[in-house]
């Protein structure tokens, strides 16, 4: 039996925060317990092995099944909604990488929805005609090749009411690669078609195709009209490394601009005048370069050119490569980059070198953050390492710093008291643009508007999307309710994250009005402790600052806040947390064992890894015995973990089941 590889990635707000401790169960098709694994501080979990079928049959055009063995996971994190990825295809000697976009729970939610997201094969096997036409106006023409970052696409046909989703473009181009094509193919062929991939999505944006017949995307994930998108599937370390490194590069015309339009189908089951996807392996086996490749399918005189006009990253990769031995304003420029994203991602060492003197220590920083974004951990800083870290310190400084940021932007903490609605503008309504960015990165439902100060169309269906998000009358109007879920999101932001249970730590972004002597009343410490774990020599804070709040110490140790859900009780959190019954009523001054929905306890974290079991949601039909049966446990156990006194089931209840 073959081997392949899965790491799983626990994240928020478009990577900028990663999710510490989130628990992940990898199942098989037969939903039975592979791997039971927990985050790390940079939120992904450790490569694990999973039994595939042999390499060769992802080679073969002729082989009519499926090449690979799917998997599930089921992703936990509390304070966040619950994520279940099905069909995750894992094939030989790759290692797929899955991440998990963590949303919120809602401040008065109670109880965790769960994201179904299902993946399945890849369009090179599928049937059916690709690239119909669509009705409408001639396209319309851009003056420059742009990079959309983000880029909005619809999932679904045009004209239909599937909802919009809003992805980095190297992630989007890493999503359609690794759902048309197999990760296994020849690096030539796998170049050639993402360049084909990449140049189809910016021909789409170039020629306006959609919005200039008033569709509110770029693209859709129809491969009947466009290319196929799976939002939230794994995608593939071996495809990762090759788009990090050409995401901005395209096919075009000598002597013209406009990206080709590349159009392609598997060559097998569908054929087209264009590439041909499983012809690609045969001329990348026969030495072809991707170039060449291409040639083969497009006009002779297409050539590979560049864009460095990327909306959303700061700046453009300077052009030679950085490493130990170099100096000036670029090394600095990455230092200040990595020294940011690193609040965020604490494994990233700190950097002693010089300002702008590329030493030992920027090579280490480098190097831990390749290692943590899947690029080639060399320490050197090249085109793919460049535009991450530049992408990512977009992401953060978003975020972790919205206080003093925003005030820069006149935000503070007082919504304005103007109404807005379509067509008003001026900075009231920046102000309004930049809010709706923040939650848009907790909420995928949300889109994020230009910051333009124009109330245009954009913004008010954003507005709209955050008003039914926060349980408001979705008219579209920013009116004193609005203003203030809005400032509340904003607000509440720092506190999304739970603190990190096995360091006895939380991270707290300061506010408006802070001092350490309110936070050490707040979070029952002391003013010193704050002070020593922070290294600070004086009680002054600065708003948007970072601070290390020590967790307060039980009779057992450091204890962590856990919010009550529908079906717990003091003996199952007990058993899922290695504690007893005792402890945690002591901790919380219980005299009795009755428990409410959305009560919060603090449980004692000395032992907070979970129990050696998996949580089941019961369906129709099932019973213990069956159960037990699929699982490889016994009745008894799964009564046992449970404290069940009877074998009578109730569909949606959910099961702790022994993972032996």
């Amino acid at each position: 039996m073959a081997i392949g590889y899965l790491i799983v990635q626990a994240r928020t707000a478009h990577d900028a925060l990663p999710l510490v401790g989130a628990q992940i169960w990898v199942m098989d098709n037969q939903e039975k317990s592979v791997y039971h694994l927990i985050t790390d501080e940079s939120g992904e979990t450790q490569r694990v092995a999973l039994e595939t079928l042999d390499r060769s049959l992802s080679l073969n055009p002729d082989f009519q099944g499926t090449p690979f063995i799917s998997y599930q996971v089921l992703a936990f994190a509390d304070g966040f909604n619950t994520v279940h990825v099905d069909g995750i295809p894992i094939l030989d000697g790759e290692t797929a990488i899955q991440p998990i976009e963590f949303v919120p729970m809602r401040k008065m939610q109670r109880i965790p929805t769960v994201t179904e997201i299902q993946i399945g094969a890849p369009a090179v096997s599928m049937a059916g005609s690709r690239y119909q036409k669509i009705p409408g106006t001639d396209p319309q023409i851009l003056r420059q090749v742009v990079i959309p970052n983000p880029i909005t696409v619809h999932l679904g046909s045009p004209g239909t009411a599937a909802s919009n989703v809003q992805v980095s473009f190297p992630n989007y181009v890493k999503n359609v690669a690794s759902s048309e094509i197999y990760p296994t193919w020849p690096d030539a062929s796998l170049r050639a078609n993402i360049y084909a991939i990449i140049t189809f999505a910016l021909n789409r944006v170039y020629t306006e195709w959609y919005r200039s017949r008033g569709y509110n995307f770029d693209i859709t994930n129809n491969t009947a009209y466009d290319q196929y998108f799976i939002y939230g599937r794994n995608i593939y370390e071996s495809v990762s490394l090759i788009v990090d490194e050409i995401f901005n590069e395209f096919v075009r015309r000598q002597g013209q601009i406009a990206p080709y339009f590349t159009s392609f189908c598997s060559g097998t089951t569908v054929t087209c005048a264009g590439l041909s996807q499983w012809g690609t392996v045969t001329l990348a086996n026969q030495g072809l370069s991707p170039l060449q490749i291409l040639r083969s399918y497009y006009p002779k005189d297409v050539e590979i050119a560049e864009t460095n006009i990327i909306t959303g990253i700061l700046s453009s990769y300077p052009g030679t490569a950085l490493q130990t031995g170099s100096t000036g304003l670029d090394v600095q420029t990455i230092q200040t980059y990595l020294e940011r994203v690193r609040r965020n991602y604490p494994a990233i060492p700190a950097i002693t070198d010089e300002a702008g003197i590329f030493g030992e220590s920027t090579k280490a920083a480098v190097a831990r953050f390749q290692s943590i974004f899947n690029l080639t951990p060399d320490g050197i800083v090249g085109k793919a390492t460049w535009n991450k870290l530049s992408y990512l310190y977009t992401s953060v400084t978003r975020l972790a710093e919205l206080d003093s940021e925003g005030t820069s932007l006149g935000i503070g903490t007082v919504p304005p008291a103007s109404i807005l609605r379509l067509g008003s503008s001026g900075q009231d309504v920046i102000t309004l643009q930049y809010l709706l960015n923040v939650a848009a990165e907790f909420n995928p439902a949300i889109p994020a508007p230009a910051q333009d100060g124009d109330f245009g169309i954009e913004t008010q269906q954003a507005v709209a999307a955050f008003q039914r998000a926060a349980g408001l009358k979705a008219d579209g109007i920013v009116g004193p309710l609005t203003w203030q879920a809005l400032y509340q999101t904003y607000l509440g932001v720092g506190d999304i994250i739970p603190p990190d249970v096995d360091t006895g730590v939380m991270d707290y972004t300061v506010r408006s009005g802070d001092t350490l002597w309110l936070l050490a009343q707040r979070y029952h410490t002391t003013v010193d402790d704050i002070k020593r774990l922070n290294g600070l020599t004086s009680d002054e804070l600065s708003i948007g600052q970072v601070l290390k709040i020590p967790l307060t110490e039980s009779p057992g140790g450091s204890y962590f806040e856990y919010v009550v859900r529908s079906g717990d009780t003091l003996w199952l959190l007990a058993q899922r947390y290695h504690t007893t019954v005792d402890d945690i009523m002591q901790l919380n001054g219980l005299s009795g064992s009755a428990l409410s929905i959305g009560q919060i306890l603090k449980i004692p974290s000395a032992g907070s890894s979970p129990a050696p079991y998996f949580e089941y949601t019961v369906r129709s039909g099932d019973t213990l015995w069956q159960l037990a049966r699929r699982f490889g446990t016994t009745v008894n156990k799964i009564k046992s973990l449970n404290g069940l006194s009877s074998d009578i089931l109730n569909i949606g209840q959910v099961l702790l089941i022994p993972s032996d």
